[in-house]
């Protein structure tokens, strides 16, 4: 009897454990216990990640023996990715070190560096002693014949690796989210790169044109026929849903003034790169090293003016700002030496909006700072100047013997000045109550709820040219330094557009615990010792309470 009470036992456990195993294949819930939700995917990148219908492949190539803050990293992306597997088995990873077979380290380098994927040198600091190491922060996602690259590794000026690795792990889930959104997603709206009145070339804008087409169409568009057929040029215009205006320098008419207006009334999305001050700092390399910088008229005053704005004629002089670099020498001996320069702001803000949360300092050149003037439009002011900047007016000669100049600091007191302003809301037309330049069809007033970017400088859009050839946005090849000027632009185009709501990941923050480094340093022979001698004490300890316990235990 008793045997039939214990098979029946044993098999009534058998099949629950059966039945407990099959139920877990089939629902499962992973619970996210991190105070930051760190591991809780966002409704856009779970919508995003839904959309894989067949099998992506994502190849990690942040793997090998790193620096701890560098391990975290390893291992934060190995978790991201596991939720993005486990929401959707289409999307598969692998993690692949580049050096794993004791391949050459620079020869790798160099076909990582080919291929646009740049590697990280780190230093490292262990027992006391500094070292640098190679690793490679990239990743790629693969999906029938195309290939998008993932940066991991985010870079800031005079960051720490703690803060880079800690800036990094709160873009993962944006970046990965991005690059299944640019693979499996089909493009969809259109921008207008504006040209007719003297914007920055094609080769200057290079970087960030081929960037952005990665998620629109984009095409030039040109107001010369606005002359001749302004109604069709407005119908051609509203095909587009973002226009570009990238540092224009010849002064707009008032027929293409209405057309612009008119795009922004009936719900078209802009943004400005405009600058009211003429100077550029290739003029500064004369005989005399000095040049002239005076008001430069657009004819934008009033259509800003009315949208709630105003771009004021005067130079931004900031103390935190990038260098200039100036060659010293002649021929094989040439040196390039960087030395302060005050009208290079580089920008930041405390402001947290997505746009601009935890973007790398934008670098500005020649900056005015922007007014916003009181009417029912919501301002939002993204980047500003430093605390220790100040206003100049123009016109005023500006001489590279400055650099030699010891600063007053009293002098910059102007505080904060807005550089760039994103303005949201239902804009009052500039030619309300006022006779306009040609008759138009349906003319509106006021505008449907739309929004637009106002920029000071035009230069935040430029890319370097090396042997003619276009540089990445924000990257100096005189100091190797990198900006976050794509970046900015990006997202401030992404915002705009409301691109499936990416741009709302990257306002999810995360805070990442390091061990201290230093205090590690300091105290590493006595950890050293407690992890040696405790446990053998603790053993010796229970040996002689069990030995003791079973004396006492036979004595009786």
């Amino acid at each position: 009897m008793k045997n039939n009470s214990s098979i029946k036992y044993i098999a009534l456990l058998f099949l629950g454990l059966v039945l407990i195993n099959f139920l877990a294949s089939q629902y499962h819930q992973r619970f996210d216990l991190t105070e930051d939700s760190r591991y809780t995917l966002s409704p856009a990148a779970k919508d995003i990640i839904a959309d894989v219908k067949s099998p992506v492949i994502i190849d990690v190539f942040l793997k090998g023996n790193f620096p701890s803050e560098f391990r975290r990293l390893e291992n934060e992306t190995r978790q991201m990715l596991e939720e993005f597997s486990a929401y959707n088995s289409n999307i598969r990873f692998n993690f692949i070190n580049p050096l794993e077979e004791g391949e050459d380290a620079n020869a790798i380098a160099e076909e990582f560096y080919k291929l646009g994927m740049s590697p990280a040198r780190v230093n490292v600091q262990e027992n006391g002693k500094a070292s640098e190491t190679l690793i490679f922060p990239w990743a790629t996602a693969n999906f029938n014949d195309r290939t998008v690259k993932i940066s991991l590794l985010k870079n800031t000026l005079g960051a720490t690796n703690e803060d880079r690795v800690n800036n990094s792990v709160q873009q993962l889930e944006y970046n990965f989210a991005d690059a299944l959104s640019r693979l499996v997603h089909n493009k969809e709206k259109k921008i207008a790169v504006m040209r007719g009145n003297g914007e920055l070339g094609d080769a200057y804008i290079a970087d960030f044109i081929k960037t952005v087409r990665q998620y629109y169409y984009v095409a030039p568009f040109t107001l010369d026929s606005v002359s001749k057929h302004p109604q069709r040029t407005l119908q051609e215009l509203n095909e587009f849903d973002l226009v570009l205006e990238a540092k224009p320098t010849i002064a707009y008419t008032e027929d293409e003034k209405l057309v612009l207006d008119q795009y922004l009334m009936q719900g078209g999305k802009a943004l400005w790169l405009t600058e009211n001050v003429a100077i550029e700092t290739d003029s500064l390399f004369n005989e005399l090293g000095a040049t002239l910088a005076f008001p430069r008229a657009l004819n934008l005053g009033d259509l800003f003016f009315s949208y709630g704005v105003r771009i004021n004629p005067v130079l931004i002089n900031d103390l935190y700002s990038a260098p200039i670099i100036l060659a010293q020498g002649n021929g094989s001996e040439t040196q390039f030496t960087p030395y302060p320069w005050f009208y290079s702001p580089l920008t930041s803000s405390l402001n947290t909006h997505p746009i601009i949360n935890n973007i790398e300092a934008v670098k500005f050149d020649w900056a005015n700072n922007i007014d916003t003037l009181k009417n029912g439009i919501k301002k939002t002011i993204l980047l500003t100047s430093s605390p220790r900047s100040k206003i100049e007016g123009v016109p005023r000669e500006i001489n590279l013997n400055i650099i030699s100049t010891k600063p007053d600091i009293s002098t910059y007191n102007a505080g904060e000045q807005p550089l760039a302003v994103l303005l949201e809301g239902e804009f009052k037309s500039v030619y309300k109550n006022r006779v306009k330049p040609f008759d138009l069809k349906n003319g509106l007033d006021k505008s449907v709820n739309t929004s637009m970017i106002v920029i000071s400088d035009g230069d935040v859009i430029k890319n370097q040219l090396q042997k003619g050839q276009p540089l990445e946005l924000g990257f100096d090849r005189y100091t190797g330094n990198s900006y976050g000027n794509k970046e900015f632009l990006l997202n401030a185009v992404n915002y705009l557009l409301d691109d499936s709501g990416l741009i709302d990941i990257r306002s999810k923050e995360v805070s990442i615990a390091f061990l201290n480094v230093e205090r590690i340093a300091e105290e590493r022979s006595l950890w050293q010792l407690l992890n040696v001698v405790l446990p053998i004490l603790l053993l010796s300890i229970g040996a002689f309470m069990f030995g003791y316990y079973r004396k006492k235990k036979y004595k009786k």
